[in-house]
């Protein structure tokens, strides 16, 4: 069931976790959704993970077959660990942590029933911030992630061909991720955020309104999937931002890059300078202790002072944060944006992506996936930052 390279890492994921639930006074925790699963056991599967507030966890399995290990459990039905905690002697909880956020009602309500003298709360921001500090392995897992990404970027010129739209090039490239091993899924927390692996866009559709809380937008293909290209044609004059998201492994890195068809107005190499001038003092002054809201004031200062405060994270529609936690999900804590008094703390992961979109003309910028060290913070995904002509 756990790979042995794994043990410690989980062991100390899974003392984070007991360490929140003693802080509420919960002695039990029951997770069934993907992404929880898979930072608690280092896989996914169709089952549940019972973690004590004290001891060891326990893996309670539907499928796949042929799990085993200690504590590993096969069931049909979720009712069945009731059962099988009292076999074993165990007390059952009387304060329980669910995936309040997460789970369907439904289940919600049948998960909580199973222990019905029980006070059941919602786990998932305990979960949330437990998972916003990444341990050593997890680290490592982006700077992997962040070599394969850059691989797969550094080769974008070569799919380009005159006369494409934005789409036809998005699939050249996302191609070119995969076969670095990109497993392509978009991972999001949060319901009506569903995206195909990322966006490129060009031209006006950068400052198209997109349902999402994303930096930038875009019209989509069909109002079914209202994001990223739109058929646009690659055109003169244009800036195309690549914006795909890095998932090699589980790990959700983040990195935009700009491409230019043939050569832009000065205004743009303006303010593609100013944005990645907003990434070097932002990087200047990130480390431990320091507030998330200062980070965001920061940014919004510079960008109003070059004189792009109507076009920076948008047109119309502005996006109200400069960056964000990345994970096993694409957002997660901490969050740069306004009022977010958070403090950055060593472990913490995270994308910045200052950028500035120009009408007729389209998106400019850059992002970056960075970790927060004990002294200020280290770039992740690391090639050329400079507006990159196509030909």
């Amino acid at each position: 069931m756990i790979q042995k390279e794994l043990t410690g890492d989980l062991k100390l994921k899974w003392d984070r976790i007991q360490q929140a639930m003693r802080k509420i006074n919960a002695d039990g925790c029951l997770l069934t959704v993907d992404v929880n699963l898979y930072y608690t056991t280092g896989r996914i599967y169709s089952g549940y993970f019972y973690l004590p507030a004290e001891g060891a966890p326990w893996f309670f399995v539907k499928r796949p077959n042929g799990l085993a290990g200690d504590h590993v459990e096969y069931i049909r039905k979720p009712e069945q660990i009731v059962d099988i905690l009292k076999e074993k002697g165990l007390p059952l909880p009387t304060k329980l942590m669910l995936e309040g956020d997460e789970l369907p009602y439904t289940e919600y309500v049948r998960l909580a029933g199973l222990f019905p003298e029980a006070e059941v709360v919602n786990g998932t921001p305990l979960i949330r911030q437990a998972r916003s500090v990444k341990t050593a392995i997890e680290i490592e897992m982006f700077r992997r992630s962040g070599m394969a990404h850059a691989k797969a970027y550094e080769l974008i010129p070569s799919v380009y061909r005159p006369g494409m739209t934005d789409i036809e090039f998005s699939i050249e490239i996302e191609r070119l991720m995969r076969l670095q091993g990109c497993l392509g899924i978009f991972r999001v927390f949060g319901r009506s955020m569903e995206i195909f692996m990322g966006s490129v866009l060009t031209g006006d559709n950068a400052g198209y309104p997109s349902p999402y809380d994303f930096a930038l937008g875009g019209r989509g293909l069909d109002p079914a999937l209202p994001g990223g290209a739109d058929k646009t044609p690659l055109k003169e004059g244009q800036s195309v931002m690549v914006d795909l998201g890095g998932n090699f492994n589980g790990y959700m890195g983040d990195m935009s890059r700009v491409f230019s068809i043939g050569k832009l107005s000065e205004e743009a190499y303006t303010a593609h300078q100013v944005c990645l001038d907003i990434q070097e003092k932002i990087a200047s002054i990130a480390r431990p202790g320091v507030p998330c809201e200062t980070l965001y004031n920061t940014a919004i200062e510079m960008a109003a002072q070059a004189g792009f405060a109507d076009r920076f994270m948008g047109t119309g529609q502005q996006a109200k944060f400069i960056g964000h936690g990345i994970g096993l999900e694409i957002n997660e804590a901490p969050v740069l944006a306004p009022r977010i008094k958070q403090e950055l703390e060593p472990g913490m992961v995270f994308a910045l992506e200052p950028k500035i979109v120009l009408p007729g003309i389209g998106p400019v910028g850059i992002e970056n996936s960075w970790v927060v060290t004990n002294e200020g913070i280290e770039k992740l995904t690391n090639c050329n930052e400079e507006i990159i002509e196509l030909s």
